[in-house]
């Protein structure tokens, strides 16, 4: 029979699947247009602006682009848009489901900001709205006539959202909200900018008026930025799984950096769609920075301090776990059985830091991780790793009959 905690995590792994699936249509499309652009002949006669032979599938392409627009509305027409709002959309879904859901486990940190659930949503929400306004308010303001004064502008604004967020959430949760925040402007950008202009231009097309190249360049400049700022969103979405990215007081200065290395990687493919002189020095930079990144990360270690035994106090619900009938049994084969790797020291050969920063050698550790011992250990077999400690069917019963022992109980007490 399935229970409420293995529907709900299957629930997040289909909305986590959507999403990959959407943001793999969209940076696709991004990457595409972005290259053909910068790749197109414009030594060419006649009214387009520059145009492209490709071959793939088996047969020829030619492209042609117009600056504004062409003298006609073509017939048909593809709008480049869904993409974008469906990554968007459930990326918000997948955040809510994580972050908000399991604000107790994976957002709030009370040794920061002792923040209750409301309070966390809220700021959560917010840090990703301001950016948004930020942004756009930048890119309006009399900066705009100066792009790299914009980008630098920007990136100090993502320096400092980058340290005030480290200082209020959990490491995982600050480094992941910058992510959704950078991501919320480059969809916003593509439904509150790139997507009116082209209105615009195409309204004008049908009513015969001649386009105003205004709107063509806004929107450029957008798409621009969007590009830039892909390869750091991919970093920091992926990072959640990374404790050597989020665990460390520097992860603030870990993500900001991230930005850096995006930019020096996008410089150096969109130099070389331009049939340019590639600038191999973007890589000796990005190289820097990546060994920066990894030297920042073990920051915890420098004075052979790993972190005390003591954690932050267990939520009521926790605590049910620590008072359940089975709690001891289900602790001693959690602590016999996965707690070399998942400590603060771990004694297992090979491994220097607990697996996704998740410790098991308490009493504490052990209910504040419940749900996840139960879904790893107690009814799939992913955890341990090739069953390398030998945990024997008996065991995972005890784990799974501790946690549903407790589920069962509060269901019994929301029917009476």
């Amino acid at each position: 029979m399935y229970d409420v905690a293995i529907l709900w995590d299957w629930f997040a792994f289909a909305v986590r699947w959507l999403h990959v699936i959407t943001a793999i249509a969209w940076i696709g499309s991004s990457f595409y247009f972005v290259a053909l652009d910068l790749g197109l002949n414009r030594n060419i006669k006649g009214p387009a602006d520059g145009e492209e032979w490709q071959v793939h599938g088996g047969g020829f392409y030619h492209i042609q682009k117009y600056l504004v627009a062409p003298e006609t509305m073509p017939e048909h027409l593809t709008w480049f848009k869904w993409e974008s709002y469906a990554t968007w959309l459930s990326g918000a879904a997948l955040l809510m489901i994580v972050y908000w859901a399991g604000a107790e486990l994976f957002l709030i940190d009370p040794e920061k900001a002792d923040l209750a659930l409301w309070q966390a949503i809220l700021i959560s929400a917010g840090f990703i709205a301001v950016g948004w306004l930020g942004y756009d308010y930048l890119c309006r303001s009399p900066l705009r006539e100066y792009p790299t004064a914009v980008m630098l502008v920007l990136f100090l604004g993502i320096v400092v959202v980058s340290w005030a967020l480290n200082h209020i959430f959990t490491g995982r949760a600050a480094l992941l909200h910058l992510g959704a925040m950078t991501a919320t402007i480059m969809t916003a950008n593509v439904f509150f900018v790139i997507m009116p202009n082209q209105r615009i231009v195409v309204d004008d097309l049908k009513a015969g008026r001649k386009p105003d190249p205004k709107y063509g360049k806004i929107a450029k400049l957008r798409s621009t930025h969007n590009n830039y700022l892909t390869l750091p969103v991919l970093f920091l979405m992926l990072s959640n799984h990374y404790p050597l990215a989020f665990g460390t007081e520097y992860s603030w200065i870990i993500a900001a950096l991230v930005f850096l290395i995006g930019v020096s990687i996008r410089h150096y493919f969109n130099t070389m769609h331009m049939r340019q002189k590639v600038p191999t020095w973007t890589w000796a930079v990005t190289a820097v920075l990546f060994i920066s990144l990894a030297w920042l990360s073990t920051a915890n270690t420098w004075d052979g301090d790993f972190g005390a035994l003591e954690a932050k106090p267990l939520t009521p619900h926790e605590q049910e776990y620590a008072a359940a009938a089975g709690f001891a049994d289900a602790a001693d084969v959690v602590m016999g059985r996965c707690s070399m790797c998942h400590a603060r020291e771990p004694v297992w050969e090979g491994v220097r830091w607990a697996p996704k920063g998740v410790y098991l050698e308490t009493p504490a550790d052990i209910a504040r991780e419940a749900r996840q011992i139960y879904l790893q250990a107690g009814v799939s077999h992913a955890m341990p790793p090739a069953n390398i400690t030998g945990m024997t069917d008996a065991d995972r019963e005890t784990i799974a009959d501790w946690f549903q022992g407790v589920n069962e109980g509060r269901i019994a007490g929301l029917v009476r």
